[in-house]
């Protein structure tokens, strides 16, 4: 019968079988062991009889050619009594002794058995240190009289239950500890990569200018650092000292929203010097940096996102954000819109959500000024914005 064809019940005796025949080798092996064990322990204490005052008369009287292997015949007679006493004696003893080890044994395993895995790894490891401590300890103590002989057996027990204990006692500290080690090299490793989050990211003018990156930051959804590039600092600086009234209050709330952002602390912010002379334009300089220092551009410029993903830098947009973030419109869905203008196609109304999204209302040029309800036809997705294209509900 194959062991496929085997019932449940006749693996198990099988089972049993096995277990029991593996367990009747294994006292024999140590039987075998405890008698050769103890028939050397006669032989030696045969050896010692044999130096007593009583025989050592006896033997100065033999010669030594007398004997086997240069051994007289009254040392090979005492060895020879000697291990057959102990044989016999090993083999009485054997059986209690064996009964001693097995129930040593089934002890320990019932005792390990409400032990973790965790626990018992934790235990192996503080018994490792704790042995090693005292090995170190009794060497120094060694050359003691009295206590040289027994010092390191003593911190041997000592110091191995402590390290046991203690290991497991604080197991849960050092495997939270040993975890935030790895999850701290896993993270610096991260970061070390090319755009990684531990490389910075530098922002552009146009990020600065326009304030939602400082919400953003005290949110915490961004990480830092924030690099500011010297010229970007040099351009904002321009814009603020600019004659146009425009473009000269930018450039001071550029230069406003960014102190703010260094004194909140949400986030690092570090103004860089590193600049390129032989490079002209802020934007051909971001690009060039965020190449060089592997790192990311937070941008709301559309045509430096499509330069910058040219080169091959991770560009992070803000208008993009805000895109994923606006509440979602579908095909279908119906909604309460105010055309505001008319379209660049004729026939075509404007109309705008309350964040500012474009809608394009098909033949609703007629409804200037009036709030009526449309149908969503499509949504078209850019990094410029969103636009919804609807048509007049009937």
């Amino acid at each position: 019968m194959t062991t496929q064809n085997m019932s449940p019940a006749n693996e198990r005796d099988a089972g049993k079988a096995r277990r029991a025949k593996v367990h009747k080798l294994a006292d024999n092996l140590m039987r075998w062991l405890i008698v050769l064990v103890v028939a050397l322990i006669f032989v030696v204490l045969a050896d010692e009889l044999l130096t007593t005052p009583f025989f050592s008369a006896e033997l100065e009287g033999e010669a030594a050619s007398g004997g086997i292997l240069g051994l007289t015949v009254l040392t090979v007679i005492a060895y020879a009594v000697g291990a057959v006493i102990g044989a016999v004696t090993g083999y009485i003893l054997s059986h209690f002794i064996l009964r001693l080890i097995w129930a040593a044994i089934h002890r320990i395993e019932y005792s390990l058995s409400g032990l973790s895995g965790q626990d018992l790894l934790a235990g192996t490891v503080g018994l490792l240190i704790g042995l090693i401590i005292a090995n170190l300890i009794g060497f120094a103590f060694s050359r003691l009289p009295i206590i040289g002989a027994y010092g390191p057996i003593v911190f041997n027990l000592v110091f191995g239950y402590a390290g046991m204990s203690i290991a497991v006692r604080k197991k849960t500290e050092v495997s939270t500890l040993i975890s935030t080690l790895r999850v701290s090299k896993q993270s610096k490793e991260k970061s070390t990569k090319p755009g990684g989050a531990g490389a910075g990211k530098l922002l552009d003018t146009s990020t600065i200018i326009d304030g939602r990156i400082a919400e953003l930051c005290a949110t915490g959804f961004l990480e830092g650092p924030l690099l500011v590039p010297v010229f970007v600092l040099e351009e904002l600086q321009l814009i603020a000292d600019s004659a146009d009234l425009l473009k000269r209050t930018k450039g001071r709330r550029g230069l406003d929203i960014l102190k703010r952002m260094q004194e909140d602390r949400h986030v690092q912010v570090d103004v860089i010097n590193d600049d390129f002379d032989d490079v002209q334009g802020v934007d051909s300089k971001l690009v060039r940096l965020g190449k060089k220092l592997n790192a990311k551009v937070i941008t709301n410029d559309y045509n430096l996102n499509k330069v910058a993903e040219l080169q091959g830098v991770v560009v992070l947009n803000i208008n993009d954000l805000a895109n994923a973030l606006k509440p979602a419109r579908v095909p279908g869905e119906e909604m309460n819109v105010l055309v505001v203008k008319a379209g660049k196609e004729e026939n075509q109304g404007i109309a705008y959500l309350d964040d500012g999204t474009m809608i394009v209302v098909e033949n609703g040029e007629k409804y200037i000024g009036m709030n009526i309800p449309v149908t969503v036809t499509s949504v078209l997705q850019t990094s410029a914005g969103r636009m919804i294209f609807v048509k007049v509900s009937e």
